[in-house]
């Protein structure tokens, strides 16, 4: 991994956005799904698990039988040709996941999405959707995921017959990301302060948007190793609340909770330190904003380039 090399893939990510746009402008990448699917099984590892955490939670809220699997759960639901299977691999060739989809192939019909061309995940899949996120040199799945929330939004689309226009959603999503890119000098650095603690850095995010949450913490693990874990905001005060009380707590919080102020009324009375993003909350340090993030679409597929951004702040050097 190459940490100026992954500067330069989040600085390409408005770039990549627009050519999404632009892809999903020509034609619908799953024009060849079966016209009844009675359930839907994502398999995936790390980020692409993130993301399809997120799209489950919205199937099922739209009346369709979902779930997000880790894909090395030695115990699923059955191959059944009324299942449809996404495989998610940004490379193609994550082990766990080609494991899993080995279980469904020619029983299930796959959608395998995917990042690289011909890769294993492909092979024997019934439909293959490119994520058109471009190489990312710097060897962090960083584009690839924004890339996996957009069609998945996508796949939300075909099979409720509902959801944003994606195209629009993604330009929109471009203006955000180049905003924050843009204005890093105003706010980068403050945030890289307010986050550098001696025990690690915190990402606390709604359910609806977890994936947000949970790929921040794996981008300071990833990059530059710092200890970080990430927490849904209301299961925060039955699970991370009593760090506060013995660590130098220093948080991202994502806001859009109904559990937002149960949060931060225990991080005042601890003075801890949370930096909001996409928001302002009171007894939060500071707060990151950038165009759009009203919008949660928009937030979903931005805001974690805050995180991105502070990672290789401190990877770098």
């Amino acid at each position: 991994m190459n940490p100026e090399l992954y500067l330069a893939d989040l600085e390409a990510k408005p770039a990549a956005l627009t050519g999404l746009a632009d892809a999903l402008e020509t034609g619908d990448p799953f024009g060849a799904l079966p016209p009844a699917v009675r359930r839907v099984l994502f398999l995936g590892m790390g980020s692409s698990r993130y993301a399809a955490g997120v799209a489950a939670a919205r199937l099922r809220a739209a009346g369709i039988d979902a779930v997000a699997e880790y894909a090395s759960a030695a115990v699923s639901y059955p191959p059944d040709p009324g299942t449809l299977v996404v495989a998610i691999s940004a490379t193609g060739g994550s082990r766990e996941t080609l494991d899993a989809v080995a279980r469904h192939r020619g029983r299930s019909f796959v959608l395998a999405m995917t990042n690289r061309d011909g890769s294993p995940v492909t092979e024997g899949a019934d439909l293959t959707v490119p994520m058109v996120a471009g190489e990312e040199r710097g060897g962090v799945s960083c584009r690839t995921f924004q890339h996996t929330i957009a069609l998945l939004t996508a796949l939300h689309g075909r099979l409720t017959g509902s959801g944003p226009d994606v195209p629009a959603l993604l330009r929109r999503a471009a203006e955000a990301a180049a905003d924050l890119l843009e204005r890093r000098g105003e706010w980068l650095e403050r945030a890289a302060e307010l986050l550098d603690g001696p025990h690690g850095v915190y990402t606390i995010a709604p359910a609806e948007r977890l994936s947000s949450a949970e790929q921040s913490a794996l981008m300071f693990r990833e990059g530059p190793r710092r200890a970080a874990d990430a927490c849904e905001t209301g299961d925060w005060a039955h699970v991370d609340v009593y760090l506060t009380k013995t660590l130098d707590y220093r948080a991202i919080l994502f806001p859009g909770s109904a559990y937002d102020e149960q949060a931060m009324d225990w991080i005042r009375q601890r003075g801890s330190t949370v930096l909001t993003v996409g928001g302002e909350l009171p007894g939060a340090r500071d707060a990151v904003r950038y165009r759009h993030d009203d919008d949660p679409g928009v937030a979903l597929l931005t805001e974690t380039l805050v995180a991105e951004l502070v990672a290789a702040r401190w990877w770098i050097g």
